[in-house]
Protein backbone atom coordinates (compact mmCIF):
# COMPACT_ATOMS: atom_id res chain seq x y z
CA UNK A 1 0.00 0.00 0.00
CA UNK A 2 1.30 3.42 -0.95
CA UNK A 3 2.20 5.62 1.99
CA UNK A 4 0.15 8.82 1.67
CA UNK A 5 2.86 10.74 3.51
CA UNK A 6 5.22 10.38 0.57
CA UNK A 7 5.31 11.80 -2.93
CA UNK A 8 5.40 9.51 -5.98
CA UNK A 9 9.19 9.79 -5.90
CA UNK A 10 9.32 8.68 -2.26
CA UNK A 11 10.03 12.08 -0.75
CA UNK A 12 8.34 13.32 2.40
CA UNK A 13 5.21 15.38 1.72
CA UNK A 14 3.35 15.09 5.04
CA UNK A 15 4.64 13.86 8.40
CA UNK A 16 1.66 12.30 10.16
CA UNK A 17 2.97 9.12 11.76
CA UNK A 18 6.11 6.98 12.00
CA UNK A 19 4.09 3.94 10.96
CA UNK A 20 4.90 2.81 7.42
CA UNK A 21 8.09 4.85 7.09
CA UNK A 22 11.36 3.06 6.39
CA UNK A 23 14.67 3.21 8.20
CA UNK A 24 16.48 5.21 5.46
CA UNK A 25 13.93 8.03 5.72
CA UNK A 26 14.16 8.18 9.52
CA UNK A 27 17.94 8.22 9.22
CA UNK A 28 17.75 11.01 6.64
CA UNK A 29 15.66 13.10 9.05
CA UNK A 30 18.27 12.64 11.79
CA UNK A 31 21.17 13.32 9.41
CA UNK A 32 19.57 16.54 8.24
CA UNK A 33 18.86 17.53 11.86
CA UNK A 34 22.56 16.98 12.55
CA UNK A 35 23.38 19.57 9.91
CA UNK A 36 20.91 22.04 11.43
CA UNK A 37 21.96 21.49 15.05
CA UNK A 38 24.98 23.76 14.77
CA UNK A 39 22.85 26.78 13.84
CA UNK A 40 21.74 27.12 17.47
CA UNK A 41 25.25 28.15 18.49
CA UNK A 42 25.73 30.79 15.80
CA UNK A 43 25.30 34.51 16.32
CA UNK A 44 22.73 34.65 13.50
CA UNK A 45 20.49 31.62 14.02
CA UNK A 46 18.94 31.57 10.54
CA UNK A 47 19.33 29.93 7.14
CA UNK A 48 17.41 30.98 4.00
CA UNK A 49 16.12 27.53 3.07
CA UNK A 50 12.39 28.29 3.47
CA UNK A 51 12.48 31.98 2.65
CA UNK A 52 9.16 32.94 1.07
CA UNK A 53 7.25 30.00 2.56
CA UNK A 54 4.38 30.49 5.02
CA UNK A 55 3.79 28.03 7.85
CA UNK A 56 0.63 28.04 9.98
CA UNK A 57 0.57 26.61 13.50
CA UNK A 58 -2.90 25.14 14.06
CA UNK A 59 -2.93 24.17 17.73
CA UNK A 60 -6.36 23.01 18.88
CA UNK A 61 -4.74 21.75 22.09
CA UNK A 62 -2.49 23.55 24.57
CA UNK A 63 1.25 23.17 24.20
CA UNK A 64 4.42 24.93 25.31
CA UNK A 65 7.49 23.04 24.10
CA UNK A 66 6.04 21.67 20.88
CA UNK A 67 4.49 24.93 19.67
CA UNK A 68 7.53 27.01 20.67
CA UNK A 69 10.04 24.70 18.99
CA UNK A 70 7.98 24.47 15.80
CA UNK A 71 7.78 28.25 15.67
CA UNK A 72 11.50 28.65 16.31
CA UNK A 73 12.33 25.97 13.75
CA UNK A 74 10.26 27.67 11.05
CA UNK A 75 11.76 31.08 11.79
CA UNK A 76 15.29 29.70 11.74
CA UNK A 77 14.52 28.37 8.27
CA UNK A 78 13.46 31.95 7.36
CA UNK A 79 9.80 31.03 6.83
CA UNK A 80 6.94 33.35 7.70
CA UNK A 81 4.95 31.96 10.64
CA UNK A 82 1.29 32.44 11.54
CA UNK A 83 0.12 31.24 14.94
CA UNK A 84 -3.60 30.57 14.56
CA UNK A 85 -5.54 31.35 17.75
CA UNK A 86 -8.35 28.79 17.76
CA UNK A 87 -10.22 30.35 20.69
CA UNK A 88 -10.72 33.64 18.82
CA UNK A 89 -11.00 32.21 15.30
CA UNK A 90 -14.07 31.73 13.14
CA UNK A 91 -14.18 28.05 14.16
CA UNK A 92 -15.33 29.22 17.60
CA UNK A 93 -18.19 31.01 15.82
CA UNK A 94 -19.42 27.92 14.01
CA UNK A 95 -17.21 27.85 10.91
CA UNK A 96 -16.30 24.29 9.90
CA UNK A 97 -12.71 23.11 10.11
CA UNK A 98 -12.53 22.58 6.34
CA UNK A 99 -13.80 26.10 5.65
CA UNK A 100 -11.15 27.45 8.00
CA UNK A 101 -8.46 25.45 6.22
CA UNK A 102 -9.57 26.57 2.77
CA UNK A 103 -9.58 30.19 3.90
CA UNK A 104 -6.03 29.81 5.18
CA UNK A 105 -5.00 28.12 1.92
CA UNK A 106 -6.36 31.11 0.00
CA UNK A 107 -3.72 33.19 1.80
CA UNK A 108 -1.08 31.14 -0.08
CA UNK A 109 0.12 29.18 2.92
CA UNK A 110 2.47 26.24 2.40
CA UNK A 111 2.26 24.14 5.56
CA UNK A 112 -0.05 23.41 8.49
CA UNK A 113 1.44 22.21 11.77
CA UNK A 114 -1.51 20.57 13.52
CA UNK A 115 -2.06 19.60 17.16
CA UNK A 116 -5.47 18.22 18.04
CA UNK A 117 -7.08 16.25 20.86
CA UNK A 118 -8.81 13.90 18.40
CA UNK A 119 -6.90 10.94 16.97
CA UNK A 120 -6.73 11.11 13.19
CA UNK A 121 -7.27 14.88 12.96
CA UNK A 122 -3.95 15.55 11.22
CA UNK A 123 -4.57 12.82 8.65
CA UNK A 124 -8.08 14.17 8.00
CA UNK A 125 -6.63 17.61 7.33
CA UNK A 126 -3.91 16.15 5.09
CA UNK A 127 -6.59 14.44 2.99
CA UNK A 128 -8.37 17.74 2.33
CA UNK A 129 -5.60 20.30 1.82
CA UNK A 130 -4.54 21.63 -1.56
CA UNK A 131 -1.84 19.61 -3.37
CA UNK A 132 0.90 22.15 -2.61
CA UNK A 133 0.24 22.20 1.17
CA UNK A 134 2.11 19.94 3.60
CA UNK A 135 0.77 18.84 6.99
CA UNK A 136 2.89 18.03 10.05
CA UNK A 137 1.29 16.17 12.95
CA UNK A 138 2.28 17.88 16.21
CA UNK A 139 0.27 15.36 18.24
CA UNK A 140 -3.23 13.95 17.71
CA UNK A 141 -5.24 12.40 20.53
CA UNK A 142 -3.74 9.11 21.67
CA UNK A 143 -2.55 8.28 18.16
CA UNK A 144 0.83 9.74 17.19
CA UNK A 145 3.46 12.39 17.84
CA UNK A 146 6.07 11.68 15.16
CA UNK A 147 8.37 14.69 15.60
CA UNK A 148 8.63 14.00 19.34
CA UNK A 149 9.62 10.42 18.57
CA UNK A 150 12.23 11.59 16.08
CA UNK A 151 13.80 14.10 18.46
CA UNK A 152 13.96 11.28 21.00
CA UNK A 153 15.69 9.03 18.44
CA UNK A 154 18.08 11.84 17.60
CA UNK A 155 18.91 12.32 21.28
CA UNK A 156 19.54 8.59 21.70
CA UNK A 157 21.78 8.51 18.63
CA UNK A 158 23.76 11.48 19.92
CA UNK A 159 24.59 9.54 23.11
CA UNK A 160 24.66 5.92 21.93
CA UNK A 161 25.61 6.20 18.22
CA UNK A 162 24.07 2.85 17.20
CA UNK A 163 20.61 1.42 17.89
CA UNK A 164 20.90 -2.31 17.26
CA UNK A 165 22.56 -3.20 20.58
CA UNK A 166 20.37 -1.06 22.84
CA UNK A 167 17.80 -2.01 25.44
CA UNK A 168 15.23 0.76 25.79
CA UNK A 169 12.59 0.93 28.53
CA UNK A 170 9.48 3.10 28.20
CA UNK A 171 7.83 3.57 31.60
CA UNK A 172 4.39 4.80 32.57
CA UNK A 173 1.09 5.55 30.91
CA UNK A 174 1.54 3.71 27.62
CA UNK A 175 -2.20 3.33 27.10
CA UNK A 176 -2.93 7.03 26.62
CA UNK A 177 0.43 8.14 25.23
CA UNK A 178 0.71 9.13 21.56
CA UNK A 179 4.42 9.66 22.21
CA UNK A 180 4.92 6.04 23.32
CA UNK A 181 3.26 4.67 20.19
CA UNK A 182 5.46 6.75 17.93
CA UNK A 183 8.57 5.92 19.97
CA UNK A 184 7.91 2.18 19.73
CA UNK A 185 7.41 2.41 15.97
CA UNK A 186 10.59 4.44 15.52
CA UNK A 187 12.71 2.21 17.77
CA UNK A 188 11.49 -0.91 15.96
CA UNK A 189 12.15 0.63 12.53
CA UNK A 190 15.66 1.65 13.56
CA UNK A 191 16.38 -1.90 14.73
CA UNK A 192 16.73 -1.48 18.50
CA UNK A 193 17.78 -4.73 20.19
CA UNK A 194 15.01 -4.77 22.81
CA UNK A 195 12.08 -2.50 23.61
CA UNK A 196 10.55 -2.84 27.06
CA UNK A 197 7.35 -1.22 28.32
CA UNK A 198 6.84 -0.93 32.06
CA UNK A 199 3.65 0.02 33.84
CA UNK A 200 0.57 -1.18 35.70
CA UNK A 201 -1.84 -3.37 33.76
CA UNK A 202 -4.44 -0.60 33.78
CA UNK A 203 -2.09 1.70 31.84
CA UNK A 204 -0.89 -0.72 29.18
CA UNK A 205 -2.78 -1.49 25.95
CA UNK A 206 -4.33 -4.96 25.78
CA UNK A 207 -2.49 -5.64 22.51
CA UNK A 208 0.84 -4.33 23.80
CA UNK A 209 2.84 -7.45 23.00
CA UNK A 210 1.75 -7.35 19.35
CA UNK A 211 3.86 -4.20 19.05
CA UNK A 212 7.00 -6.28 19.44
CA UNK A 213 7.80 -5.16 22.97
CA UNK A 214 8.53 -6.99 26.21
CA UNK A 215 6.00 -6.14 28.91
CA UNK A 216 6.93 -5.64 32.57
CA UNK A 217 4.64 -4.83 35.48
CA UNK A 218 7.56 -4.73 37.92
CA UNK A 219 9.78 -1.67 37.46
CA UNK A 220 12.87 -3.12 39.10
CA UNK A 221 12.84 -6.12 36.75
CA UNK A 222 12.12 -3.96 33.72
CA UNK A 223 14.98 -1.54 34.34
CA UNK A 224 17.60 -4.24 34.81
CA UNK A 225 20.48 -3.60 32.39
CA UNK A 226 18.77 -1.06 30.11
CA UNK A 227 20.65 1.63 28.15
CA UNK A 228 17.84 4.16 27.81
CA UNK A 229 14.93 4.98 30.14
CA UNK A 230 12.04 7.02 28.75
CA UNK A 231 9.63 8.20 31.42
CA UNK A 232 6.07 9.22 30.53
CA UNK A 233 3.70 11.44 32.47
CA UNK A 234 0.27 10.27 33.54
CA UNK A 235 -2.21 11.47 30.88
CA UNK A 236 -4.86 12.35 33.47
CA UNK A 237 -6.83 14.43 30.97
CA UNK A 238 -7.38 11.36 28.80
CA UNK A 239 -8.21 8.88 31.55
CA UNK A 240 -11.75 7.75 32.15
CA UNK A 241 -12.38 6.29 35.58
CA UNK A 242 -9.95 5.52 38.38
CA UNK A 243 -7.05 3.62 36.82
CA UNK A 244 -4.68 4.26 39.74
CA UNK A 245 -5.10 4.20 43.52
CA UNK A 246 -3.18 7.47 44.02
CA UNK A 247 -0.29 9.51 42.63
CA UNK A 248 1.72 8.65 45.75
CA UNK A 249 1.23 4.92 45.23
CA UNK A 250 2.10 5.28 41.55
CA UNK A 251 5.38 7.01 42.39
CA UNK A 252 6.21 4.30 44.91
CA UNK A 253 5.75 1.57 42.28
CA UNK A 254 6.66 3.24 38.99
CA UNK A 255 8.40 6.53 39.79
CA UNK A 256 12.05 6.75 38.75
CA UNK A 257 14.26 7.31 41.78
CA UNK A 258 18.03 7.24 42.16
CA UNK A 259 17.87 3.73 43.63
CA UNK A 260 15.83 2.39 40.72
CA UNK A 261 18.10 4.12 38.21
CA UNK A 262 21.04 2.13 39.60
CA UNK A 263 19.45 -1.03 38.17
CA UNK A 264 20.08 0.24 34.63
CA UNK A 265 23.51 0.35 33.04
CA UNK A 266 25.89 2.89 34.60
CA UNK A 267 25.86 4.99 31.42
CA UNK A 268 22.10 4.80 30.89
CA UNK A 269 20.39 8.03 29.88
CA UNK A 270 17.08 9.26 31.29
CA UNK A 271 14.54 10.89 28.97
CA UNK A 272 11.11 12.48 29.32
CA UNK A 273 8.99 14.15 26.61
CA UNK A 274 7.52 16.59 29.15
CA UNK A 275 5.85 18.14 30.89
CA UNK A 276 7.47 16.60 33.97
CA UNK A 277 5.42 15.84 37.06
CA UNK A 278 8.09 15.73 39.74
CA UNK A 279 7.35 13.30 42.53
CA UNK A 280 4.78 11.45 40.37
CA UNK A 281 6.75 9.75 37.59
CA UNK A 282 10.25 11.00 38.34
CA UNK A 283 12.21 12.28 41.31
CA UNK A 284 13.75 15.75 41.02
CA UNK A 285 17.18 14.34 41.82
CA UNK A 286 16.93 12.14 38.71
CA UNK A 287 15.31 14.73 36.44
CA UNK A 288 18.11 17.18 37.29
CA UNK A 289 20.82 14.54 37.63
CA UNK A 290 23.87 13.79 35.46
CA UNK A 291 22.15 11.01 33.49
CA UNK A 292 19.19 13.17 32.50
CA UNK A 293 19.07 14.42 28.89
CA UNK A 294 15.59 15.96 29.20
CA UNK A 295 16.63 19.52 28.34
CA UNK A 296 18.73 18.20 25.45
CA UNK A 297 15.55 16.70 24.02
CA UNK A 298 13.97 20.15 23.92
CA UNK A 299 17.03 21.59 22.17
CA UNK A 300 17.13 18.77 19.62
CA UNK A 301 13.43 19.29 18.93
CA UNK A 302 14.26 22.49 17.04
CA UNK A 303 16.75 20.76 14.72
CA UNK A 304 14.45 17.79 14.09
CA UNK A 305 11.51 20.06 13.26
CA UNK A 306 13.71 22.12 10.96
CA UNK A 307 14.66 18.90 9.20
CA UNK A 308 11.09 17.65 8.82
CA UNK A 309 9.72 20.99 7.62
CA UNK A 310 12.48 21.49 5.07
CA UNK A 311 12.06 17.93 3.74
CA UNK A 312 8.27 18.15 3.53
CA UNK A 313 8.49 21.40 1.57
CA UNK A 314 11.03 19.89 -0.80
CA UNK A 315 13.87 22.16 0.25
CA UNK A 316 17.39 20.94 -0.34
CA UNK A 317 19.57 21.40 2.74
CA UNK A 318 22.80 21.76 0.84
CA UNK A 319 25.80 22.67 2.96
CA UNK A 320 26.22 26.08 1.35
CA UNK A 321 22.64 26.97 2.30
CA UNK A 322 23.10 25.88 5.90
CA UNK A 323 26.33 27.85 6.17
CA UNK A 324 24.81 30.93 4.51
Amino acid sequence: MKNNQLTDSGQLRHFLTIEGLKKPLLTEIMDRAEQFSGITHRQVKKVPILRGKTIVNLFFENSTRTRSTFELAAKRLSADVMNFNISTSATSKGESLLDTLHNLESMHTDMFVVRHNQSGAAEFIAQHVAPHVSVINAGDGCHAHPTQAMLDMFTIRRHKQEFHHLRVAIVGDILHSRVARSQIQALATLGVGEIRVIGPKTLLPADCQTLGVHVYHDMEAGLEGVDVIIMLRLQLERMQGALLPSAREYFHCFGLTEDKLKLAKPDAIVMHPGPINRGVEIASSVADGPQSVILEQVTHGIAIRMAVMSMALGAQSEQHEISA
